[in-house]
């Protein structure tokens, strides 16, 4: 049974955040959709909250700290990546670009990412669109088509006649999501990577 590997980013500041309740939901979608196709995955979060000091340090001294580096390896070492922060001015948290700013430009290439965000209006839902696609694009990621945005009202709306309610929406991301990480081919490790001269002297045979 092929293992994934789902990894969550959390930008929340408090602790409980509807941030990171937003990531759990995601993860938890995600994770029974693969579960039905008969993958094994393996889940982790990364909340951004507990490394803010060392991403500052880091801008200054040019050197993560051990902590960071293993949070920065965790994410581009994931098979799929669930991002969600919340809004602060219109736009994603200053933390969560700032860590997506350490991140090297071609770590993501073609990794699949479901985008999400909170916030205390729906009038600030375009942040999906205007920011948080825009800075996946660039690094090159494979950004699912459904985002999902949770106001304050969301959390425990059923939806109405016109409009999804939280929960569909948290599921119809989850699967797409889920469905795009499943029609990947597996990420190479770098036990899988061979080194051209390396695999000449394996070929050799002496007589």
């Amino acid at each position: 049974m092929q293992t994934l590997k789902l990894v969550a980013v959390s930008a929340g500041l408090s602790a409980p955040s509807s941030t990171r309740l937003l990531a759990d939901r995601l993860l938890q979608a995600a994770r029974y959709r693969l579960a039905e196709q008969e993958y094994a995955v393996d889940v982790e979060v990364v909340e951004l909250r507990d490394l803010a000091v060392d991403i500052a340090k880091n801008f200054v001294t040019g050197f993560p700290s051990e902590k960071l580096q293993a949070a920065i390896d965790t994410v581009t070492g994931a098979d799929g990546v669930i991002a969600v922060t919340p809004v602060f001015t219109a736009s994603y948290s200053g933390l969560f670009k700032s860590f997506f700013d350490l991140i090297d430009p071609t770590a993501l290439s073609g990794v699949p990412v479901l985008i999400g965000a909170t916030g205390g209006t729906a009038r600030h839902s375009l942040v999906l669109d205007h920011a948080l696609r825009p800075l996946f694009a660039y690094l090159r990621a494979l950004v699912v088509p459904t985002a999902v945005y949770a106001a304050s009202e969301d959390w425990g709306s059923g939806g109405d006649e016109y409009t999804e309610g939280l929960p569909a929406r948290i599921t119809r991301a989850g699967n797409e999501f889920a469905d795009t990480v499943a029609a990947r081919p597996a990420r190479q490790t770098d036990e899988d990577e061979i080194v051209p001269f390396e695999k000449q002297l394996a070929d050799l045979r002496l007589d």
